[in-house]
């Protein structure tokens, strides 16, 4: 018998997904099927919050439906924004975004969620409502003002330097973590962020949740 498949809804992007990234295949244990939903840039989905694509993301989602995927997530955390939209047109679990861990994360620790983002300003109270995750105490960071991690991933402008952008991750979690010492966990919005979650627990002792954690716990219930 053939495995059970999560399906991918992939962003329109031309970055390198390293293993640990969820455009990577290798990045999981069991089958993935992707599906790229054409014209969703980073600059509609991330910056411009475009609600034209919500259609085109329902088709894809659909398209991936009828192909047998038993659950279905997507590349950009930011489509938090139309989980509801899209979910309602489909008959299987789908999750837009690593958001929705944020309250499960405050009742498994207690405490305040730090959530580490691509680009803080984009993530708005509508992001988090979109996910029920409004009324849980966090603070955000945003990878907003560091170069290589945005010339690479946002503005796809400049090749992928993994080191250069774990250092910039760590810094903006040392910084957060400086000013909240409260944080009891850190969740992690962006899907390209993954690759370096494990030196983001090592270097703060604290539980690192992302999109793949959310994919294999997800997962796991159906198969």
């Amino acid at each position: 018998m053939s495995q059970s498949k999560l399906g991918i809804l992939m962003l329109d992007t031309i970055f390198h997904r390293p293993i640990g990234d969820i455009g990577n295949p290798e990045t999981f244990t069991f089958p993935v099927e992707f599906e790229v939903v054409e014209k969703a840039t980073i600059e509609r989905v991330m910056k411009k919050s475009d609600s034209s694509l919500i259609e085109p993301f329902i088709q894809a989602a659909k398209r991936l439906e009828r192909n047998g995927v038993k659950a279905i997530t997507t590349s950009c955390g930011f489509l938090a924004l139309f989980q509801q939209d899209i979910q309602r047109q489909l008959k299987i679990p789908f999750f837009s975004s690593s958001l929705m861990q944020i309250p499960m994360v405050h009742h498994l620790t207690g405490g305040t969620v730090g959530v580490l983002t691509a680009r803080k300003e984009s993530l708005t109270h509508k992001h988090l409502q979109g996910v029920n995750a409004q009324h849980t105490p966090i603070v955000m960071a945003g990878m907003d003002h560091m170069p290589a991690f945005t010339k690479a991933i946002v503005d796809e402008t400049h090749a992928l330097d993994m080191e250069a952008v774990s250092l910039e991750m760590k810094q903006v979690t040392f910084s957060l973590l400086e000013d909240r010492p409260d944080i009891r966990a850190i969740v992690l919005e962006c899907t390209n962020m993954p690759p370096y979650r494990d030196a983001l627990r090592e270097a703060t002792h604290l539980p690192v949740f992302d999109i793949t954690t959310l994919a294999n716990y997800v997962y796991r219930s159906f198969d």
